[in-house]
């Protein structure tokens, strides 16, 4: 049901509608039911995405992940359930090949009610010593406007640099940046930044202006993360300090920690700094599940 569907099935059951939507949902959570997800603000991006987004790219690579490995029926099926359990925020990737799976969700999703965010993987281009700056800023204008084709969409809500895992990738990628820079000029891109997987281009990411948005490895094991969780905190403290918009992955250690799902859930919903997550659920039950989790550690606010 649609967000849009539910709000006239609570006012026509004479339902108080004007309740924050963390108590809406902390109440549909001891009911037993799915509740939909806070709407937040993308730091100051501009963008309102749903607080939990579904992700695509389990174990992905090479343009493959395991929810592309599903199938086109049962991934685009599992995201049109997100979307009608409130799910507002997807997580795509080129190098996860999934932008083609969300066009086809997008034939049902509107388009204007979802956020897109998505990946460049720049290493597609070879080694950046042997790739001139103005190769590296006309492939991306490229890939901008294939990442737009393959989802059939006029613009892309936020498009990061894709796994940044070196202290001094502000310099050696340069060229992307200002390609992209360039696109979000002309507003066909809504927010850019990166996905960090080195605790130096994380450090980097929370000072460096041309971010918009930072994707970060968080959970309370330091599970798959960039450094022990007590190093990475601080740092996201600052990045947010610093107005950057911080979203959370491996909030479950990339399934490792989907026993501790609970203490996983508490401890990312404590985090003042993270705007929003995602996490890669596999099936509807996951979907439900983590809405559920994310309904009972509501935040207050």
């Amino acid at each position: 049901m649609s967000i849009c569907r539910r709000r006239e099935f609570l006012a026509a059951a004479g339902t108080a509608v004007c309740l924050p939507s963390f108590v809406r949902a902390s109440a549909a959570a001891a009911e037993g039911a799915v509740p939909p997800p806070p709407l937040v603000p993308l730091g100051a991006t501009g963008i309102t995405l749903s607080r939990i987004g579904q992700g695509t790219g389990m174990h992905g690579g090479n343009r493959q992940s395991n929810h592309t490995r599903m199938g086109f029926e049962k991934l685009v099926g599992l995201m049109r359930h997100a979307y009608d359990r409130g799910v507002t925020f997807f997580d795509l990737a080129d190098l996860y090949g999934t932008h083609v799976y969300f066009r086809e969700a997008l034939r049902s999703i509107p388009r204007d009610k979802v956020a897109i965010l998505t990946k460049l993987w720049w290493r597609y281009d070879g080694p950046l010593s042997e790739t001139p700056p103005e190769f590296q800023k006309r492939s991306t204008r490229m890939a901008i406007e294939r990442f737009r084709h393959e989802l059939a969409t006029d613009y892309l809500d936020i498009v990061l640099l894709h796994c940044l895992d070196r202290g001094s990738w502000d310099s050696e990628l340069a060229a992307y940046m200002e390609a992209l820079s360039e696109a979000k000029a002309k507003k066909a891109v809504r927010a850019v930044g990166v996905s960090c997987h080195g605790f130096e281009a994380l450090k980097t990411a929370a000072a460096c202006p041309w971010v918009d948005v930072i994707l970060a490895r968080i959970n309370p094991r330091g599970v798959a993360m960039d450094a022990p969780t007590d190093q990475v905190v601080p740092v996201l403290a600052q990045a947010k300090r610093n107005g950057k918009a911080i979203i959370g992955m491996k909030i479950y250690g990339e399934g490792r920690l989907v026993a501790q799902r609970e203490d996983c859930m508490r401890f990312a919903q404590g985090l003042e700094f993270l705007d929003c997550m995602t996490i890669g659920s596999e099936a509807v039950e996951h979907v439900d599940d983590n809405l559920r989790l994310l309904a009972k550690y509501a935040r207050a606010g």
